[in-house]
Formats: structure tokens, sequence, C-alpha cells
């Protein structure tokens, strides 16, 4: 059975043709359908009221709305919110961050996810597969249904009311390892059939894919933030090992190219505050040249603990330097919000629960132990 909603309009016109749909009505169809399974937040084919019986009646012979089940659904003193959702043998996380201006929902990309990056909770949990469209879109369908009913709304906005204004794909997972399943549930966002959301307000965050940044400059355009978190290969290499393929000459370049596409005249540069790595007057220096070679704006994360985690998070009065140097070579810099930490929802913290594939977890420890055993070992010249 086709879950109807793994189809982007396109997708779901050639679904309609499929089923036996006239050539001539089937993008009404797909705009049709499309309203009622994320405006409208429809999970029965009889409510589809506008759609002849007839083809309802074939739909749900050959189609199914599979939504995704929330088995967690957290609230933080803070107001974020973070749903845990069943997808089988894993969880992945959502979160949603109110704010007075905006509603941003961060949603994931993969269960887990083999980038391994150092300081990411996420990262060392290992890697179980990639989402399918279904299970990306279904984070923004779930949560503005469920949004909505706590506002009063059922269906349809009411005068223009719309919980979720911004996107970020920010959450578990690297979206550009997964980007043919990225790239519709994106498109969906876009529609205006489906959440009419602007291209300035959808964020893929990346940790420096380069053929895949290229690819989505072509197939869709959307804010491009990038997780940079060191400003030279030899500290990114540690940081984020996918520097060794795509060191920080090539990412920039690709950024570069990435702006002749973009809804937005700059990249977004996030760099997690690492207390004693990356968080020295020299790495501001640094980041400051790397700034000037691209368009761009700086987010300076501070570090969200998690257990195993061989970092700490950087005291406050050095962020503040770390800013104020940024800031006096103007260079537009904010520090992002902790939001949701006490529910583990911050920046940093979704881990969901992941049953490892990569063997990672064993690959840590059996380092670990090396490296302290070496360093009970007697040195030969000492």
């Amino acid at each position: 059975m086709q879950n109807l909603l793994e189809l982007n309009q396109p997708s779901l016109a050639a679904f309609f043709s499929q089923i036996g749909e006239k050539p001539s009505s089937v993008k009404m169809r797909a705009k049709q359908t499309l309203k009622w399974l994320h405006q409208s937040q429809v999970s029965d084919f009889s409510a589809m009221t506008d759609i002849a019986k007839a083809t309802r009646d074939v739909l749900a012979a050959h189609a199914e709305i599979r939504d995704l089940t929330a088995i967690r659904d957290s609230t933080a003193s803070d107001g974020t919110r973070k749903w845990l959702f069943d997808v089988g043998s894993s969880a992945v996380d959502a979160v949603f961050i109110p704010e007075d201006d905006r509603g941003t929902l961060c949603i994931s990309s993969q269960a887990g996810c083999a980038l391994d990056c150092a300081f990411c909770s996420t990262g060392k949990q290992g890697f179980n597969r990639n989402l399918s469209t279904a299970e990306i879109i279904g984070q923004l369908r779930y949560a503005d249904r469920a949004l909505k009913a706590d506002m009063g709304i059922v269906g349809r906005t009411l005068d223009g009311v719309q919980p979720v204004t911004n996107v970020v794909m920010m959450g578990m997972g690297e979206p550009l390892a997964n980007i043919d399943a990225v790239v519709p549930a994106l498109e969906l966002m876009l529609d205006d059939n489906a959440y009419g959301l602007s291209r300035r307000r959808v964020t893929v965050s990346t940790s420096g894919m380069v053929p895949q940044i290229d690819e989505l400059s072509k197939r869709c355009p959307v804010a491009l933030a990038v997780s940079l978190h060191a400003p030279t290969d030899a500290l990114r290499d540690v940081l984020v090992p996918i520097n060794k393929r795509y060191p920080i000459k090539e990412l920039l370049a690709a950024c570069n190219r990435y702006l002749n596409h973009a809804p937005r005249d700059f990249i977004t540069f996030e760099y997690v505050m690492l207390d004693g790595v990356n968080d020295q007057p020299e790495h501001a220096e640094a980041l400051i040249k790397i700034a000037r070679q691209v368009p761009s704006k700086l987010n300076l994360i501070p570090f969200n603990p998690f257990p195993q985690s061989d970092f700490k998070k950087s005291p406050r009065d050095r962020i503040l330097a770390f800013q104020r140097r940024l800031s006096d070579a103007d260079i537009v810099t904010t520090i992002r919000k902790t939001r949701g930490d006490d529910i583990d929802a911050a920046c940093g913290q979704l881990a969901g629960q992941i049953k490892d594939r990569t063997r990672r977890t064993i690959q840590i420890a059996q380092r670990r132990a090396v490296s302290d055993n070496t360093a009970l070992v007697p040195s030969s010249t000492g």
C-alpha cells in the first residue's frame, strides 16, 4: 500500500495516473489531496469530500495515510516541546521551540547519524537508517496537528494562525546524507497546497557534504546552515571527521556557489563552544578570516553536556568575549539560547533510542581501552 505522506505534488499526480485517474484531472487531484493531507490533516479518505466517491474508493484500495506514532511527549519548563517518534527499530526526536515572533520545529532526517562528530550525543549512539520522506514530513504533520489542537484549531488554520512558522533540519542525522528523501519533504514544506512555508524559513543544516550542497542548490535551495565548529582543518578533522574528506577550503567554495541559488544572501555558520578546545582568542581570529571569505552569520552554541562526553561547556564570560571579538570585526554573531535542556531537547542532546548498527559503541569502547592501556605503559624514553 502506498503511504500518501511519502509523495510530493508531482509524485502524487503520477500516482493518480497509475490508479486510472483521467490525465486531465491528475494535477487537480494531487492538489486537492495535498490540502486534505497537510492542511486539513485528515487520516481518512472518506473525509476528502470534494473528491468523487469512486476516486476515494480507489484510493482506499491502493493507498493509506500512515502517520508517525509518538511514544513520548515532553514539555520543558521554558515551553519547548519534544516528541519521540517510533520508527520501527528506532526512535527519533522532533523539537518545537516557541518564541514571541515565531514557532520553530527542529526535525530529524535519520535514525542516528554516521558522521560521528566528537561532541554530538546522536553521533555517539551510532546509525540505524535513513528516514523516509513520509517519516520526515510526518514530524511536521504531527506537530502541526498537535499544536493546533492545543490552540483549539481543527484542520485548516484560523485567521492565519500558524504554530509552526519555521522548520530547521537540525535534529538527528545529517540531512544531506539522505538527500533523496529530504528534498521531497522540503518540497512539501514549501508547497502552497501543503504547508506553504517560505524558502527563507526552512533551513537545512549540514556538516559539510560538498557534493550534496551543490545538489541541494539545484534541486531545492533553502536556507543553509553549516556546522563549522572549528576554524582550522587540523581541529575540524577531530571535531567533525567529514572534514578529512571535504576540508574547509572546499567547503567554503561550495558555500559561495550555494549563495548563487539561496533564498538568503548569507550562510549561517554554527559553532559549538567547547571549553579550552575551540574558544580561545586565536580561534576567534582564524574564524574571522573564514567569515570574510563567505557572506555569513555566526551562531555560537553553548555546548550541552551528555553522559560519556569528553568535553565541557565554555564559560559564559569566554563565550561573550568570543562574540565581542567577532562583532568588533563586523561579523554578525549571535549566541544561541539553550532551550529545553531539562528534557534533553537542547542542541546536541537529541539521541532518541537508537540501535547501533555500525557497532560504534563497541568501537569507541575498544579505542578508549587501548588508549587507557597505553597510558599505563612506562615510556621507553623515560
